[in-house]
């Protein structure tokens, strides 16, 4: 049976931010998302592909209601510049948090603000643009956080997060997606302990997070399985063959971009959830289990510390109370 595409429910009048959205599963998300009817902001470092994106999303869908916005997860202060520009719009109903370094250098850099550079980008970047815009998300809106594979793939060093000791390229990818993963599950449990606190405060008898935090990975979803897409899906023929070969185990980002867009749309959908494939790699999206690391709460705990510790300023989460 072929479930692609799955059904999307109406999305019109909802706000949704995609990071890292001019290539790869940040497109194809924002594509269908757009086609569902929401107003979708395309985030990316580079106005020039950010520009292609829109318009190969426009060329099949005239009317969709897509604009972007520039940020550099790199770079904090480029993340608070789109913050300030988010802050000035209209609430957010979803934030997929999508950008990421995925090729990874072969010996440690650092950003622009001295942190490890892979995770400066896929992790902090992201943390420090929810500590901006949380208290501007609306009541009942998704943060949906893109975690990997790869964390089944390796050990979790949370006393070295900057890998200041050791670094290869494969332990700074891996490792950042366990770090993300951990403060994605921390934020939740941080919402719940918020709406618990905001309940008992008016005597109410039960709580509900204002905003739901949850994860999805994609699968193995590769580009030479990807739909053509000029300007942001051009894989040549060699890469084409080569991934055609993993054909039995491997899937498009088209389809790895489902666990996604479900996370954001679905109504069988709540905090704390881990989403992806059904069959771990390749599927329709159905809930699975994440690593016992990641859900950790002394981990997330600590996680979360280094994280503050890195952008520079606390991340209260009881600010989104209403």
């Amino acid at each position: 049976m072929n479930w692609y595409p799955a059904a999307v429910p109406p999305q019109a009048g909802r706000e949704v931010l995609v990071t890292g959205a001019n290539a790869g599963l940040g497109f194809f998300t924002s594509a269908r998302l757009a086609r569902a009817g929401a107003h979708v902001t395309l985030s990316g470092r580079d106005p020039g592909r950010l520009a292609a994106a829109v318009a190969a999303i426009r060329e099949r869908m005239p009317r969709a209601a897509v604009d972007t916005l520039v940020i550099d997860t790199s770079s904090l202060d480029s993340v608070r510049a789109g913050v300030d520009r988010l802050l000035d719009r209209a609430p957010l109903d979803a934030v997929v948090l999508n950008a990421g370094m995925v090729h990874t250098p072969s010996r440690r850099h650092e950003s622009v603000d001295g942190n490890e550079l892979v995770l400066a980008t896929n992790v902090l970047g992201h943390f420090a643009l929810l500590e901006g815009i949380l208290p501007h998300l609306s009541r009942g809106a998704r943060v949906v956080t893109l975690g990997s594979l790869s964390m089944r793939l390796s050990t979790f060093r949370v006393d070295d997060l900057q890998l200041a000791r050791s670094y290869d390229a494969w332990r700074a990818y891996a490792q950042s997606k366990i770090a993300a993963t951990s403060l994605a599950f921390e934020l939740d449990r941080r919402l719940r302990r918020a709406a618990t606190d905001a309940a008992e405060a008016v005597g109410a008898a039960s709580a509900t997070p204002r905003v739901h935090s949850l994860v999805v990975h994609p699968g193995y979803s590769i580009s030479g399985r990807t739909p053509r897409v000029p300007g942001v899906n051009e894989p040549n023929r060699t890469d084409r063959f080569a991934d055609a070969l993993q054909a039995a185990w491997a899937q498009g980002k088209h389809r790895g971009a489902e666990p996604i867009v479900h996370a954001v749309t679905a109504d069988d959908v709540e905090g704390g959830q881990y989403w992806g494939p059904v069959w771990l790699v390749k599927g329709r999206p159905a809930l699975a289990a994440s690593t016992r690391t990641s859900r950790d709460a002394r981990i997330g705990a600590r996680v979360w510390a280094a994280a503050e510790e890195a952008i520079g300023r606390p991340f209260e989460v009881p600010a989104v109370r209403a």
